[in-house]
This record gives C-alpha cells, sequence and structure tokens, in this order.
C-alpha cells in the first residue's frame, strides 16, 4: 500500500515551497540536485521543514491545497516544533 506525502521545503532565499509525492526521500533528493520543481530549481539549497503522511492520493492532495491557501505566518506555525530528523 502506497503512502503519499505532503510536505514542506524552506529555500534557499528563505521562501516556503509546498508539494506532495509518494516518495518523499526520492523527491526531496530530486529538489536539492535541481531536478525538481521549477520553482525550487533557482532557491536552492532547499531544506525539508515540515511533511504529513496520507494514504490516498485524494486526500494528500486536499491537504496540499490547503495548505498552499494558509498565510506564511500560519505556515510557520505549521513548521514551528516539527522535527524532520526521524523521516529517513
Amino acid at each position: 500500500m502506497d503512502a503519499y506525502f505532503v510536505y514542506l521545503l524552506e529555500c534557499g532565499d528563505g521562501s516556503l515551497y509546498t508539494g506532495y509525492t509518494n516518495r518523499l526521500a526520492r523527491r526531496l533528493a530530486a529538489h536539492q540536485a535541481g531536478k525538481g520543481a521549477k520553482y525550487t530549481r533557482s532557491r536552492l539549497p532547499v531544506r525539508l521543514v515540515y511533511y504529513e503522511c496520507y494514504p490516498t492520493k485524494g486526500e494528500a492532495l486536499r491537504r496540499e491545497c490547503a495548505i498552499k491557501r494558509l498565510s506564511r505566518e500560519e505556515k510557520k506555525k505549521l513548521i514551528q516544533g516539527f522535527s524532520c530528523n526521524e523521516l529517513l
């Protein structure tokens, strides 16, 4: 059974990028190599600062959309206190 991840990256310029994937480690490596989203390519380096896991693609896409609608301050509150160390 696949798991789907919604994640937030902090880019080198301090901006935040939200995305989703079913292979988080591979997607993060692609972003860091400059082969990820067009938005992140010019804003390297990127750092994973937040993620959530969902059982279905639909749930992940709905959550991604909801996070994208949050203000920068709301996203910062979401990130605050979250640790990505246990991911990989």
